[in-house]
């Protein structure tokens, strides 16, 4: 029996139900989401923390999640275009000349394999599939889970697990096919998305955001990297010392990501959905449990409700314990379906200083 198989064994039925408390469903929504087997073709070296067995894992989940309103969405290729509108052409074409060789090495971290260069293509277009079924009208919000990764990947460089950046494909998309002029991107991965920020320092179009363990690879999202130009401000970093939990990540979406996505109007939010900031991933040293996920995605969902009627889609980045992987998807998925949670963390005291330096250095941009 192999690991997805034993894994298989341990997941539960995950069920959401409508009723009246303190966790109550305002109406279930529509959710489109994207999973394919396909996925689990991209494979690095031995013993590579992003392993085929993640997507295994949440194959047999889904498998058994059971909510109202799931909408199984088709991912398709994306197309050389869609990837060259954030991607300069020799990096293109460096990543499509690996398809049929065995093994192709971008960097210690980065290597690919025979069929990487398809996966990473059908990665990004099942994102774009979701964006386009919430566009269409078909669904109020979504969640491709997909692999490899994109956040790290930079326009003219593959690196950190992946090849192409697939949020930041998807922000083009929306701005570019549906003339969407303001759209949030809200990166909570463990570990910054250089990719991401590089591709929109300079745009006031796109407002990125992004929690992450500081310093922690890939050492970028300082505290002062807030845009240039046009983008000056549309780029805010909440970098966090090791150790902070589900308290400490609500109160910085409280105090900075609401209050900064709320004025920013977006008409579209996209998530970079990455689990390893739960407290059993073997890649991060943060505390985040469902009760985390659960409140960061209240948050954003309501931006999104407020401001882009509810248009709002999540790709999975990085996660790389299995059970913290179910555990996150189960529980954004709750979310996305209209559950509510009562109540609200405690305020801890130990991440005032933090939240407070962030505020100063992005109260000039913003009424913080």
């Amino acid at each position: 029996m192999d690991e997805s198989q034993q894994l298989s064994e341990k997941i539960p039925e995950y069920t959401l139900n409508v009723k009246e408390d303190g966790a109550t469903l305002h109406g279930m929504l529509k959710t489109a989401y994207v999973i394919d087997a396909r996925f689990q073709d991209h494979i690095a070296s031995p013993n590579h923390p992003e392993r085929p067995e993640r997507l295994g894992a949440l194959l047999e989940m889904m498998k058994r999640y059971r909510r109202e309103g799931l909408v199984k969405t088709e991912p398709r290729f994306a197309s050389r275009e869609e990837l060259l509108s954030n991607h300069d052409r020799a990096l293109v074409d460096e990543v499509a000349a690996t398809a049929g060789r065995e093994r192709h090495v971008f960097d210690t971290d980065t290597q690919a394999s025979a069929a990487s260069y398809e996966t990473a293509r059908l990665a990004v277009g099942g994102l774009l599939a979701i964006v386009d079924a919430i566009m269409g009208g078909k669904a109020n919000n979504g969640f491709a889970l997909v692999r490899p990764p994109g956040h790290h990947a930079e326009a003219d460089r593959a690196m950190g697990f992946c090849f192409f950046n697939t949020v930041a494909i998807a922000a083009r998309y929306l701005l570019q096919r549906y003339g969407i002029e303001k759209v949030l991107v809200v990166d909570w991965d463990v570990h910054h998305g250089n990719g991401t920020q590089r591709s929109f320092y300079a745009m006031s179009s796109v407002l990125y955001m992004s929690t992450h363990q500081y310093p922690h690879y890939p050492g970028t999202g300082a505290l002062s990297d807030v845009g240039v130009a046009d983008g000056l401000g549309y780029t805010v970093n909440l970098p966090f010392p090791a150790g902070f939990g589900d308290a400490e990540y609500a109160l910085a979406f409280r105090r900075i990501v609401e209050p900064i996505g709320h004025e920013f109007k977006p008409e579209f939010v996209l998530i970079s959905a990455g689990f390893d900031c739960h407290e059993l991933d073997p890649l991060g040293d943060m505390h985040v449990t469902a009760e985390g996920f659960s409140a960061m995605t209240q948050a954003l969902l309501t931006i999104a409700g407020e401001h882009a009627e509810g248009r709002c889609a999540a790709v999975l980045e990085g996660g790389y314990s299995v059970e913290a992987l179910k555990d996150g998807v189960a529980t954004v998925l709750g979310q996305m379906g209209g559950r509510r949670d009562a109540g609200k963390s405690p305020e801890p005291s130990a991440a005032n200083a933090v939240i407070e330096s962030i505020r100063k250095a992005h109260k000039r941009f913003w009424k913080i």
